[in-house]
């Protein structure tokens, strides 16, 4: 398989048109098998997939470390296609709790020094703060990342989950390369305002939880029991009458896919790949054969009539139940 290529706006790299989100190795998804992982990212690297995204706070570093290990352990060639983008600034415990997000300048420059240590690289190619701190202008922030791109430690700097406003001062002190948010067919809380603003910047979006967290992967059943640890445990969507009518979604995407001849997920992640150039969906997949299924989402194509029985399947604000406990949700920029 060829996989086609994408560019981070007009200010950023060239990339593979899917990405791979790393998070689900290490935390939050419940166990996953750590020799398991490190071939899924070999896998994707061989496959042609190029950019590998990760969080230092994921597992308390445990997911870079991960992905250096791969990188270390993936032939020459491979690991030098690898393009890593990397979220910072979010402050954990060792219980494993959150306690807010750190954007001062000597905080990000202390974040970077860990993370390519742990990466085992000499730059990080997309840096972006995971979350705004209220606390720090994102002026503040956005300048200390373009100080270490012109050191060289960092090539792009990237944002994730913030408003239209913040994202239009953010690069008035910097050129921005991204913004990932989450976009998905049930998640469109972007399409009013945040994308007519990243399209007028030239900024692209690197769109996570395409699956939902895989809700509407085809995979997931209202029996599945999850453990204490994994985020669906407490997330809105994933309990009971949300859940079961969240599903009812899935079962109309099903019908869709089966009369396309392909999987739920992959007519999810095609209709994301759908909505234009400027938009990288990164695929969480664990395992080889759950990539193998996502890459697969890369042929399928879907015509002006296919699109219209996806919306009318599943429209926008048809999904119940918030994407991110309460708790979380007050974590956000005050637009998303």
């Amino acid at each position: 398989m060829t996989i086609p290529t994408r560019t981070l706006g007009t200010t950023g790299p060239q990339v593979s048109a899917l990405g791979l989100g790393c998070m689900g190795m290490s935390a939050l998804y419940g166990e996953a098998d750590r020799t398991e992982s490190i071939a899924t990212v070999h896998a994707a690297l061989e496959a042609g997939v190029t950019l590998l995204d990760t969080g230092d706070f994921y597992a308390m570093g445990h997911n870079e470390m991960l992905i250096g290990e791969a990188l270390r352990t993936a032939p020459a060639a491979r690991r030098e296609q690898a393009l890593t983008s990397v979220k910072f600034g979010a402050l954990r415990d060792p219980a494993g709790g959150w306690s807010g997000y750190d954007g001062r300048p000597a905080a990000v420059r202390n974040f970077a020094a860990y993370s390519l240590q742990r990466l085992g690289v000499d730059h990080i190619d997309v840096y972006r703060i995971a979350r705004v701190d209220p606390g720090v202008p994102i002026e503040e922030t956005v300048g200390a990342i373009a100080e270490l791109v012109e050191q060289g430690y960092v090539r792009h700097i990237g944002l994730s989950e913030v408003g239209a406003d913040t994202i239009r001062r953010a690069a008035a002190t910097a050129p921005i390369a991204d913004v990932q948010l989450e976009y998905a067919l049930i998640t469109r809380g972007i399409e009013d305002r945040i994308l007519p603003v990243t399209r007028e910047l030239g900024i692209a979006v690197t769109a996570y939880g395409v699956l939902s967290r895989g809700l509407i992967s085809g995979h997931f059943t209202p029996d599945r029991q999850l453990g204490a640890s994994d985020f669906r445990a407490h997330s809105p969507r994933f309990q009971g009458e949300n859940l079961q009518h969240n599903l009812t979604l899935v079962e109309q995407l099903r019908k869709l896919a089966e009369q396309k001849g392909v999987s739920v997920a992959q007519l999810a992640i095609a209709w994301v790949l759908s909505r234009g150039e400027d938009i990288v969906p990164l695929v969480g997949a664990r395992t080889r054969e759950r990539l193998a299924e996502s890459l697969g989402a890369l042929d399928v194509v879907l015509d002006a009539a296919d699109l219209a029985a996806i919306e009318a399947a599943v429209p926008a604000d048809s999904a119940v139940g918030d994407r991110y406990p309460s708790a979380m949700m007050a974590h956000l920029d005050s637009e998303r």
